[in-house]
């Protein structure tokens, strides 16, 4: 087994990793205060209005996947990078500001979500698929995943520490910590080592219709529709646990914002867990993602049930090993199977589909939170899971009968 950390020998890699961290760290902080500001000063407990705030700030994944994926392929990743990484710091700025003043009301929220939907549509094909300029084809698979779990150790980190901040100085100045901590990005981008990058020498031809070439692509691979099904159920109805852990903590249990900081924190302990247990394997694999759909199905269910705050938690943990599971190893695959001209636009595709089904699910999630109880609400969550699972199982006896059917050389 190759080493779990290898992708930390390569400074570019290294010095990306570090400063991410602390930006991954001031990002969830504002998700948490976010959250927070509608669920709490903005309305009165109403799920249905931080599910809006959710689609709000997903959509434009796929509204804009005709340009993202395009400019992931065919621009300077790092300078796309510099672009979207300087503005979302100047937007957490913004909303820190009109927060500060008592101005905010429920539709600015609504707008700066917009915005920074709009600017993440372009960064996160770009950022995900600039982990291929830093180490190169060998290690894609082992940088995806340690990506991940510095992404869930800043969710370890940062709801918890914007709770303590909501309680102590107010929602706005997790936002405006947000906005400080962009600048470490723009740091390491500005300091990499530009002769060391891995960057694809032959540039895709700039033609009309890369969009429709992406789609073409993903349609003509049986395993690639069926990845994008099934993270399509489970990002949704399933991945909404901004609605599902903020509703049990305020209806269910009656905890505040230092409560509803560490059940995140919970949560992420297990997110990160299964980030580096996806880092230790050599490759991703189908079956993994769909034992993980099974886990996941099944861990929903036993959280709706979970009677105590502390029991709720635990359920968390597991659910975050099993998320981790899925969405890791489904953007490693789909990176090492796809072809390196290619890979911009299907990781946008992906990205769509995982971010910008949110505008599908999470409305209805909150409307059944509100209407019957976030325990209802985590058991659609449950059928989500499972449905994933239905779909690799699917896949798995088609391909096991094609190999059957397939006749044997001589």
């Amino acid at each position: 087994m190759k080493p779990m950390f290898r992708s930390l020998l390569v400074r570019n890699y290294r010095l990306w990793a570090g400063c991410s961290m602390i930006s991954n760290i001031g990002s969830w902080m504002q998700r948490t205060a976010q959250d927070w500001l509608v669920l709490t000063e903005l309305t009165h407990h109403d799920a249905a209005a931080v599910g809006i705030t959710m689609s709000l700030q997903f959509g434009p994944q796929v509204l804009l996947l005709g340009l993202t994926g395009y400019v992931a392929d065919h621009f300077d990743r790092r300078k796309v990078l510099f672009c979207t990484q300087g503005l979302m710091g100047l937007l957490a700025l913004g909303l820190g500001l009109l927060t500060l003043s008592g101005a905010a009301q429920l539709w600015h929220v609504y707008g700066f979500a917009l915005a920074l939907g709009c600017t993440a549509a372009f960064d996160t094909p770009a950022r995900q698929t600039f982990v291929s300029d830093l180490v190169g084809e060998q290690d894609i698979g082992n940088a995806v995943a340690l990506n991940s779990t510095s992404f869930n150790m800043a969710r370890m980190v940062g709801p918890a520490l914007a709770g303590m901040i909501i309680s102590a100085a107010g929602t706005g100045w997790a936002f405006i910590l947000n906005a400080a901590s962009f600048v470490a990005v723009l740091v390491a981008l500005r300091r990499l080592d530009l002769s060391q990058l891995h960057i694809q020498k032959e540039r895709v031809a700039k033609r009309s219709g890369s969009l429709i070439a992406g789609l073409r692509y993903v349609w003509q691979r049986e395993d690639l529709r069926a990845l994008m099904l099934t993270i399509f159920l489970i990002s949704a109805f399933g991945l909404n646990f901004p609605i599902f852990i903020s509703t049990m903590t305020v209806t269910a249990f009656h905890g505040d914002a230092s409560g509803y900081g560490l059940l995140t924190t919970m949560m992420a302990v297990g997110s990160v867990c299964g980030a580096l247990m996806a880092a230790g394997r050599d490759r991703p694999r189908l079956r993994w993602i769909y034992a993980g759909a099974i886990a996941f199905g099944a861990g929903c269910a036993v959280a709706a049930l979970m009677p105590t705050y502390w029991l709720f938690g635990a359920a968390l943990v597991l659910l975050g090993v099993a998320a981790q599971t899925i969405t890791v190893s489904t953007n490693s695959l789909v990176q090492l199977s796809t072809e390196p001209a290619m890979r911009g636009r299907v990781i946008a595709i992906l990205m769509a589909v995982l971010m910008g089904s949110t505008p599908v699910g999470a409305p209805f999630v909150g409307w059944i939170a509100n209407e019957f109880g976030p325990r209802w609400a985590l058991g659609v969550a449950a059928l989500a899971g499972f449905g994933g699972a239905l779909v690799g199982w699917r896949l798995w006896k088609r391909q096991r009968r094609t190999t059957m059917n397939a006749p044997v050389s001589s």
